[in-house]
């Protein structure tokens, strides 16, 4: 059974992977799908409740509540993605030199890796922006600062498991060279981790880019992103808390199904979890 397969027979995992196929689809096809242009402002609809041409009504300065949701997709979730890649990518390269050559090797690139850990994330994202400035590039960029070495000691641990293996020393005594024993041998049977680790850190990235942007130090007026959203409908939460309530459920249905995706990604691809997982699924349906 693919991948695939095993996710869409898992009803919570086909749903959570639908939910965030459509939103990745609706944020790059935003002009597509706003209905308005998400920073007109209009100070007669100030406030206004929901109506046929505007579904989730509009905000302090008129502007439509649900373009502005559907172009918040963007920096939301896509940036951050992107983002998250970047992440990767930098850690991976550290990650397989450092799990594969062992030796002095590990050892100085995992010193520099504890060098970067040891620092507060929260701190160091400040850090980055008291020095660049506020902005959304400028949290993807401590982001990336703060989350590459993490990425890159997972990988290595992922990567010390396989190194050893017989399949892995034959094509070192065939004289194979060591960068194709990696991208060959070792990529492949280490990229179902990675997934499963990228995909757990997705949700809590989108988490902290949203609380950034909601403290103001994200995303800029008048562009449109969920945390930014929230901030700005704070002013009338008590008094019109339905104005919180479209971004607020947007970044709570994306990061869970994002988790629940991740998940399942874990159970699909571990075999132990796998048969764990339909044993049990085989004792509620009995």
């Amino acid at each position: 059974m693919t991948l695939f397969k095993h996710l869409l027979k898992d009803k919570i995992a086909a749903l959570s992977l639908g939910i965030i196929v459509v939103t990745v689809v609706v944020g790059i096809g935003a002009p597509l799908f706003a209905p308005h242009d998400p920073e007109e402002v209009n100070m007669n609809l100030r406030y206004a409740a929901s109506s046929w041409e505007y579904l989730l009504g509009n905000d302090h300065l008129g502007r439509c509540i649900l373009s502005r949701l559907i172009y918040g997709i963007r920096p939301s979730v896509l940036w951050v993605f992107v983002a998250l890649a970047l992440c990767i990518l930098i850690g991976a390269v550290p990650g397989f030199i450092a799990g594969y050559f062992r030796g002095k090797t590990d050892a100085v690139v995992m010193r520099i890796c504890d060098t970067m850990i040891s620092f507060p994330g929260y701190v160091m994202t400040l850090a980055v922006v008291g020095i660049l400035g506020v902005g959304l590039e400028n949290i993807l960029i401590a982001l990336v600062l703060m989350k590459w070495a993490w990425f890159a000691r997972v990988i290595r641990t992922s990567v010390m498991q396989y190194a050893e293996s017989e399949y892995v020393k034959f094509s070192k005594a065939s004289g194979v060279r060591d960068i194709q024993i990696i991208y060959r041998h070792l990529v492949p049977v280490t990229f179902a981790e990675i997934a499963v680790i990228s995909s757990g850190s997705f949700g809590s990235t989108i988490l902290q880019v949203s609380g950034f942007s909601f403290l103001g130090l994200g995303v800029q007026a008048p562009a449109a992103e969920w945390g930014m959203m929230l901030n700005e409908a704070r002013e009338v939460m008590f008094s019109r808390p339905e104005f919180m309530l479209a971004p607020g459920l947007a970044i709570m249905v994306v990061v869970s199904a994002i988790n629940f995706l991740s998940d399942a990604l874990q159970v699909a691809l571990d075999p132990k979890l796998r048969t764990s997982h339909n044993k049990l699924q085989g004792k509620e349906v009995a």
